[in-house]
C-alpha cells in the first residue's frame, strides 16, 4: 500500500502528448476502496471497469482535491495509486449535516419507499442535495447529508485513458462535455 499522501511510479505510454494540468479534460478509469483501520483495504466499493471512464474538467474542483493534485502532471497511460485522508477527499464528517426532516420532503428513486440506509435526495435552499435515512419515523426521518465516504481514508487506483484541451464552452460552464462527462 502506499503511504499517505504518496504516489506509486507512474508510467507513461511514449508519444502520449498532453500533460494533465488546468483546462484540460481528462478521462480516466477508476477503482476506490475504504483504508480500513488495520491499514488494509476493503472491497472496492467503486469502480469504472468494464464501463465509461470518468470525464472531468481539470482544474475545476470536478473531482476531490486529492485525485486532482495527483493527476496534474500525469500523461495518457499513467497509472496512479494513492490513499487520501478524508480533508483530500469528502471532507470530515460534519455532526450537524443529521437534521429530521418530514417524510414528504424525501424524494425516492422510481416507486421506493424510504428505508433505513436508503439514498432519497431532499430539496435545499442550496438546491437539491443526496441524502442517507438514519431513521424512519412516522411522520419524519433523521437523515444525514454528509457525503458517504465523508470523514473516511479512501484508496484509489487510477490509470489516464485520455487527456485533451477543453473547448471554450466547458471552461465556461466548470465542467467537460459529450460521453462521460455533463449533457446540455
Amino acid at each position: 500500500m502506499s503511504a499517505p499522501n504518496e504516489t506509486s511510479a507512474s508510467t507513461t505510454t511514449p508519444g502520449a502528448g498532453a500533460t494533465i494540468a488546468n483546462d484540460m479534460v481528462v478521462s480516466f478509469h477508476y477503482r476506490l476502496a475504504e483504508v480500513l483501520a488495520d491499514g488494509t483495504h476493503s472491497a472496492w466499493q467503486e469502480q469504472s471497469h468494464g464501463g465509461e471512464p470518468l470525464l472531468y474538467l481539470h482544474g475545476f474542483h470536478n473531482v476531490v482535491v486529492g485525485l486532482e493534485k495527483a493527476l496534474t502532471g500525469k500523461q495518457v497511460g499513467a497509472a496512479i495509486s494513492i490513499t487520501l485522508k478524508p480533508e483530500e477527499a469528502y471532507g470530515p464528517r460534519q455532526p450537524d449535516a443529521v437534521q429530521r426532516v418530514p417524510l414528504k420532503h424525501l424524494q425516492l428513486p422510481g416507486k421506493q419507499k424510504p428505508q433505513r440506509g436508503g439514498m432519497a435526495v431532499v430539496q435545499t435552499n442550496k438546491g437539491a442535495r443526496k441524502v442517507v435515512i438514519l431513521k424512519l419515523g412516522k411522520f419524519n426521518a433523521d437523515v444525514d447529508f454528509n457525503h458517504p465516504l465523508a470523514g473516511r481514508t479512501l484508496y484509489y487506483e487510477i490509470e489516464v485513458i485520455s487527456v485533451r484541451a477543453a473547448t471554450a464552452d466547458e471552461i465556461a460552464h466548470g465542467h467537460a462535455h459529450g460521453a462521460g462527462g455533463h449533457h446540455h
